[in-house]
């Protein structure tokens, strides 16, 4: 979990700059996100939560939902906290609760991510495996969730907890941390970076070998593969397209951030407050992950894409006679 440091020490030349970007720009983009956010993620929840689960892939799916709802409900407390709102009593929800659940989501989130491309993996390439027949079971995607679940509690909520000492008279989130806080505040972040790349890595090993084999496949037996290479590249590209764009920027700049919130002696100002307007830009990217994630749902999932199909079609019906059905089938990649 990275700080919000409201008191970010920065040249004077820069304050300027930093409250206009900080307090100005960023608010009214997470503003527009949320107000989108909402409307996708509360169709995409009502959606899925009205089918069955009936798939591995539906679990984790309908986990990601659950993520990101979470998510989404942190950004009101920033924006009000941006603004100005709220004085030092909201500085400290945000610094002890609203972050962590931020920090949280998107970590749970990112592996559940990475459990789709596991399980597509296995039941595209290694369909006849022991491996794969277990995985595909609902009962242990379910199980996979719960540990997925437990494990980013276990390492997020300390951070929470620790946020315990008094309120300083130049406010910082770090500042309200006890010597453990600080200390896990490092561990937690580490892990969630070591919990990203690795992520990443199996999400691009386990797409190129499934863009690989659905490309040999159709090669073989001397069939069109257009179509069906076009509707694999569509899927693989929706998920990693959404994955690099909103997470590899942070990610990048993440661990130099948070060695100069612990180490402040060993980075200048200026340096520090670089990689503040850094974090804080490239933190908006993994933030509009909530926008696109419904992306993701629509080109993995035949069963959202087609419900929300016929919801769309319910709709036109209602408007105008009906002229051409929406039984629409793409099978998952």
């Amino acid at each position: 979990m990275d700080c919000i440091n409201t008191t970010q020490m920065e040249p004077k030349n820069s304050t300027n700059v930093s409250s206009v970007f900080t307090h100005q720009v960023l608010p009214v983009l997470y503003t527009i996100i949320c107000a989108c956010a909402f409307i996708l993620n509360g169709l995409a929840a009502w959606i899925f939560f009205r089918v069955p689960t009936s798939s591995a892939l539906v679990v984790y799916l309908k986990n990601m939902v659950v993520a990101d709802v979470l998510m989404l409900f942190t950004y009101p407390w920033r924006v009000v906290g941006d603004l100005g709102y709220g004085g030092l009593q909201l500085k400290l929800i945000v610094c002890r609760y609203t972050a962590v659940l931020f920090y949280l989501s998107m970590y749970t989130g990112i592996t559940f991510m990475s459990l789709i491309s596991l399980e597509r993996y296995f039941k595209i390439i290694r369909s006849t495996s022991e491996v794969s027949s277990f995985l595909q079971r609902v009962s242990v995607a379910k199980a996979l969730a719960l540990l997925t679940w437990g494990i980013m509690m276990f390492f997020m909520l300390p951070n929470a907890i620790l946020t315990n000492q008094p309120m300083p008279k130049v406010f910082s989130c770090m500042a309200l941390k006890s010597e453990l806080g600080r200390r896990w505040h490092e561990i937690s972040a580490h892990f969630n970076v070591g919990v990203f790349w690795v992520a990443f890595l199996l999400m691009v090993f386990c797409y190129t070998s499934i863009a690989c084999h659905v490309y040999r496949s159709y090669k073989r037996v001397q069939q069109d593969s257009s179509m069906a290479r076009q509707r694999s590249n569509r899927s693989i590209f929706s998920l990693l397209a959404v994955f690099v764009f909103c997470f590899v920027p942070y990610h990048v700049c993440r661990v130099p951030y948070t060695l100069s919130q612990s180490h402040k002696d060993d980075f200048s100002a200026f340096n520090r407050f670089i990689l503040f307007q850094l974090k804080e830009a490239t933190l908006f990217l993994s933030a509009l992950n909530v926008c696109l994630d419904p992306i993701i749902y629509f080109f993995m999932c035949r069963t959202f894409r087609e419900s929300l199909l016929q919801k769309m079609s319910s709709v036109n019906h209602e408007n105008r006679r009906p002229s051409i059905g929406t039984g629409l089938s793409i099978s998952n990649l």
